[in-house]
C-alpha cells in the first residue's frame, strides 16, 4: 500500500523540499509516500479565478490511483489530533487500497474534487502557506505511524 500527496502549487523551496523528503524517508518503511505537483491554473489580471480551480481540478482527477482512498485536505475539514490520526491511518490501512492526500491551490479544491474525495481532513483553523502543509501533511502521516509501530518519535 502506498500514499500519494497530490498538491497544487509551484516547485517547492528549497527548504520545503528538504524537510519533505526527509519525513518521506522516515515515512518509508511503513507507507510510502509519493509527491505529485500540479501546476495551478492561471491566475491574475483578466482572469477568472474559477476557471482556474477547475482546471486545477481536472489535473488533481487524472493524478488520482486508481481505486484509491482519497482524503482532501480542507480548512472545514475533520480535524484530527495526531491520536486520532494514527487512528484513522490505522483505519485506512485495513481497508488495503492506496491513499491519495490532495493540497488544493489558493481558493481550495473545485466541487468535483471535494465530490469524490472519501473524506476531508482540516489542519486547522489557521491559514497555512501550501507549501508548509506539505510539509505537516508528511510530518503527521510519519508521526501516525511511528505510533501504530510503537516508535518513540510521539512522546506526548
Amino acid at each position: 500500500m502506498k500514499a500519494r500527496l497530490i498538491a497544487t502549487g509551484e516547485r517547492a523551496p528549497a527548504w520545503v523540499a528538504q524537510g519533505f523528503s526527509e519525513y518521506q524517508k522516515r515515512l518509508s518503511h511503513w507507507l510510502p509516500l509519493e509527491l505529485v505537483e500540479i501546476e495551478p491554473g492561471l491566475r491574475g489580471k483578466g482572469r477568472d479565478a474559477q476557471r482556474a480551480i477547475e482546471e486545477e481540478g481536472r489535473r488533481v482527477l487524472a493524478a488520482l490511483p486508481k481505486n484509491a482512498h482519497v482524503v482532501a485536505l480542507e480548512v472545514a475539514g475533520k480535524p484530527f489530533s495526531s491520536e486520532q490520526l494514527a487512528q484513522r491511518l490505522e483505519h485506512w490501512r485495513g481497508q488495503g487500497r492506496d491513499m491519495a492526500f490532495l493540497i488544493g491551490g489558493p481558493e481550495g479544491h473545485s466541487p468535483e474534487v471535494l465530490a469524490g474525495a472519501s473524506e476531508t481532513w482540516s489542519l486547522g483553523p489557521l491559514t497555512l502557506p501550501h507549501m508548509l502543509a506539505r510539509l505537516l501533511v508528511a510530518e503527521q502521516l510519519y508521526r501516525a505511524a511511528a505510533m501504530l509501530a510503537n516508535h518513540p518519535y510521539h512522546r506526548a
